[in-house]
């Protein structure tokens, strides 16, 4: 994976972040989602360096290789904020003062949080797979609390690092294939959950979604804040997020000043399942 890319770690301040890059040209950062590494770009990110972007692949703090940092009785210090402002100081270490800004799954909520706390800095935003938490939150029914169930049961104390432990290959495990995801992918995502500090901390994301992240959505909200930059909006056609709101882009409207979007053939990792058609996507909207 990552033929060419510079694979290091990076010191952010509170943790240290493992980051491959490579590229020349226009900055863009891909952020994933859970429970993936940053790894999981290894089918797009070749092919943006290809296109003329410097493209920049990190682990978030708390997942893959990156560093954990201490919990706090808030879950704060796992909050898209935190993660947000980790992200910021990376890309400046690169020398990059600007960039746009991917992000799926929990990235996507991370890509959000950067482009509202961090205006300056993100030239572009693309989220993909997934709408602001506080909407998810605002819109929960017994179809999202049926399919959606684990947001609410990561956020519990204790019993879901020691479900997770038990067998971490069951829980995360029935559709993550070397086949479809590369061999090397697979064998970085598998590190990963069966590092119990990794799980934690990939359970902490969640504990700080239903707390501190939704709070600073809401405050955002009340404040008018909303995204300058131009945005895009991905959606996979065999993921539910149409299912679960008709049209995802109504969801977004009211938080992008500037939207655009539409849907990519594929399941929830996009990446992985159809990077030609993401790629593709991303080089339009970005050039």
């Amino acid at each position: 994976m990552f033929d060419g890319f510079t694979d290091e770690r990076v010191d952010v301040g509170e943790v240290e972040l493992r980051v491959r890059h490579a590229g020349h040209g226009p900055a863009v950062l891909l952020v994933h989602g859970h429970p993936r590494t940053g790894s999981t770009w290894h089918r797009v990110a070749p092919g943006l360096v290809d296109r003329g972007f410097a493209v920049v692949c990190p682990d978030m703090r708390g997942y893959g290789q990156s560093g954990k940092a201490r919990i706090l009785p808030d879950h704060s210090q796992q909050s898209k904020r935190a993660v947000a402002a980790d992200m910021v100081r990376l890309m400046h270490t690169l020398g990059h003062a600007t960039f746009a800004a991917v992000g799926h799954d929990r990235g996507c909520c991370v890509a959000l949080r950067l482009a509202l706390d961090h205006p300056d800095a993100v030239s572009r935003l693309v989220v993909i797979d997934g709408v602001p938490i506080s909407e998810a939150l605002a819109r929960c029914d017994a179809t999202f609390a049926r399919n959606w169930y684990h947001w609410f049961f990561f956020a519990q104390p204790d019993k879901p690092e020691r479900a997770i432990g038990a067998d971490p290959d069951a829980w995360y495990g029935d559709k993550a294939r070397p086949d479809r995801m590369g061999v090397d992918n697979h064998r970085e995502f598998r590190q990963a959950i069966h590092d119990p500090a990794t799980v934690r901390a990939m359970l902490e994301d969640y504990r700080a979604g239903l707390g501190v992240d939704r709070a600073h959505e809401e405050a955002d909200r009340r404040a008018g804040r909303t995204v300058r930059c131009p945005t895009l909006l991905l959606w996979s056609t065999r993921d539910d997020l149409a299912d679960l709101y008709g049209d995802p882009l109504a969801v977004w409207r009211s938080w992008a000043d500037d939207l655009r979007g539409h849907p990519i053939e594929s399941g929830h990792h996009v990446a992985e399942e159809n990077p030609d058609d993401l790629t593709a996507a991303l080089c339009h909207f970005l050039a």
